[in-house]
């Protein structure tokens, strides 16, 4: 979501600015990228399909994109229709530039459209050789477990992967779709692992950072500035003092960590960002450390739906 065009989101990297970035992913061995199509409407996928077949080799990455929210206005636009679903993967796979996508991705849950559409639609995607394997994103436990029964009776491809809201500051996701995943074997695949980069600062969280995108993103605000979730930070902020570590290196070593956590989803805008994480799959975290993390942390309402 960091790569595309500044009208959508002010805090963006344009495409001469994100070369960078994929570059030294694929020089260091990152095989897994996620974007979807309403990133900058579209233009985050035309920069990573771009970027990808300029430095990796593409049947040797794992590629993920996502259909759900509505790129325009219009009747049929959006949602996990089978039309809008089969549209929407057409259309990607355009701006992609590959002939299949090998992770898609519904990137919420849609009340509104029987179960049995949605997945019979995705199905008929992965027969037609269009998408590879599907996966669920930000859904409560007992609607993934739903659909995948409905797989299951039906002999459709079922998810093998959950993209959820899950970091330090909001662990709301282990208390019961973390664990369906262990049972079902799903990946999971967090978003936002850094609180929208407040883990990456741990500093005080009365006082967000004066930079282009927290002084655009009111969810930052929203999810993350609680008073109980100052403890956590500061617990953060003790483990990579003694550790000398970089406060993102320690966050997302301790995701790592996590049962079932396969690949957090990483969005960067430096590219120290990007060393930072790949520092943390150098990082083992003790009982001890770990105990220490997590300590502080009080139940919060869900969010992120």
């Amino acid at each position: 979501m960091s790569f595309g065009d500044t009208s959508w989101q002010p805090w963006l990297l344009n495409e001469r600015q994100s070369q960078p970035f994929f570059k030294t992913a694929v020089e260091h061995g990152i095989n897994f990228f996620d974007t979807a199509d309403i990133y900058s409407l579209g233009i985050s996928e035309e920069i990573t399909g771009r970027a990808l077949r300029r430095y990796a080799r593409i049947d040797q990455i794992v590629l993920a994109s996502k259909v759900f929210f509505p790129l325009e206005e219009g009747p049929n636009c959006g949602g996990l229709s089978r039309k809008n679903i089969i549209q929407s993967c057409e259309a990607s796979l355009k701006r992609l530039g590959v002939d299949a996508i090998d992770l898609y991705q519904i990137h919420r849950f849609d009340p509104s459209v029987p179960i049995e559409e949605t997945l019979a639609a995705l199905d008929t995607l992965v027969q037609q050789g269009k998408v590879r394997y599907i996966g669920a994103s930000s859904m409560y436990a007992w609607q993934l477990m739903k659909m995948l029964g409905v797989s299951a009776r039906n002999g459709w491809a079922a998810f093998v992967s959950m993209q959820n809201h899950y970091n330090l500051l909001y662990r709301e996701e282990e208390r019961e779709m973390i664990p369906l995943c262990l049972e079902e074997g799903l990946g999971v695949i967090p978003w936002s692992p850094l609180a929208r980069g407040l883990l990456a600062r741990a500093e005080s969280l009365k006082d967000p950072p004066a930079t282009p995108r927290a002084e655009s993103d009111y969810l930052m605000h929203e999810r993350y500035t609680h008073p109980e979730d100052a403890s956590v930070v500061g617990a953060l902020r003790k483990v990579a003092n003694a550790r000398r570590e970089a406060p993102a290196t320690i966050a997302l070593a301790w995701l790592l960590s996590k049962p079932g956590v396969t690949a957090p989803i990483l969005g960067t805008s430096k590219l120290e960002h990007l060393n930072t994480a790949i520092r943390a799959l150098s990082v083992q975290l003790s009982k001890d450390e770990i105990q220490t993390l997590e300590a502080p942390y009080v139940p919060h309402r869900v969010i992120g739906h």
